[in-house]
């Protein structure tokens, strides 16, 4: 249990700062994409973007993540297992499983990995 005041852990904690999840969505509505908004030593905090006819060209990644849909709808297909998915969704896909979005118009997800630590 943590004191008032007192460091985490006995560690020190990083100064708190924030991030504009919005802001990167506006900038990659057109287009789409993905943007980095916060990375730490064992996390990554980002916004993905997909806008039809382009496809999710993603590749299975090293580190466990976590989708959490800001806006639109599809379908994520992960080891061939389809997840429906709409605003307010979330989604785990562990380290190393295929997976791609479907289905979509337009579709906003926040994304979060959790960074394998050496």
């Amino acid at each position: 249990m943590s004191v008032p005041g007192e460091p985490l852990g006995g560690r020190a904690l990083a100064a708190a700062h924030a991030f504009d999840i919005e802001a990167a969505k506006a900038r990659l509505a057109e287009a789409g994409g993905y943007e980095v908004i916060h990375e730490s030593v064992g996390l990554e905090i980002g916004v993905y973007v997909l806008v039809a006819p382009e496809p999710d060209h993603q590749q299975p990644h090293d580190d466990d993540e976590v989708y959490v849909v800001l806006e639109g709808q599809g379908t994520l297909d992960v080891e061939g297992k389809q997840v429906e998915l709409r605003e307010g969704h979330a989604v785990f896909v562990p380290a190393g499983a295929k997976h791609q979005f479907t289905g979509y118009e337009q579709l906003s997800v926040l994304v979060i990995f959790e960074k394998a630590r050496a």
